[in-house]
């Protein structure tokens, strides 16, 4: 099999810019696949990969939720946490355009328009995170406190089954 080339997208080189300490990981998209499908390509977890959801208050405000791969996002709870009326998820075309990327290719580093980040407070207890990396088929492994340095979010309890 021939070496596929590392993508340098914007996440990658906002990664390079703050000095984070991460490993990129390349895997056979597959549309619709998502987390579960990432976790086995790459033989981790589905608790350790983390999905970025573009999302967007009643005012139409975007902002993003980190959540684990095998967890969902309680909207409800989320506004409640954020307070705010609602929470609901972008459409793709609406998310493509707050972030510059592709959904199934977001990550939260390096996003076209600077957007409030949440992540649900167990994912800082993770030993590492596998996050995307800016491309479809692309997630970079470092560890939570790096995200948590470089992006600032305010944690919140808003996973379910």
């Amino acid at each position: 099999m021939a070496k596929q080339k590392l993508p340098v997208t914007a996440a990658v080189r906002a990664l390079r810019e703050a000095k984070v300490d991460y490993t990129p990981h390349l895997y056979d998209y597959e549309e619709r696949g998502g987390t579960a499908h990432s976790a086995s390509e790459l033989g981790v977890d589905e608790h350790s990969v983390v999905k970025t959801l573009i999302m967007e208050d009643e005012t139409k405000a975007p902002l993003i939720v980190l959540m684990h791969g095998d967890l969902q996002v309680s909207t409800k709870e989320l506004a409640r946490a954020i307070g705010v009326k609602s929470v609901a998820p972008c459409t793709p075309e609406t998310a493509n355009r707050h972030s510059g990327y592709l959904v199934g290719g977001t990550s939260p580093f390096g996003t076209r328009k600077a957007m409030p980040v949440y992540m649900e407070e167990t994912i800082a207890a993770l030993p590492v995170i596998y996050i995307n990396g800016g491309s479809r088929g692309f997630l970079v492994a470092l560890q939570p406190s790096e995200l948590i340095r470089v992006l600032k979010p305010t944690l919140v309890g808003v996973g379910i089954k």
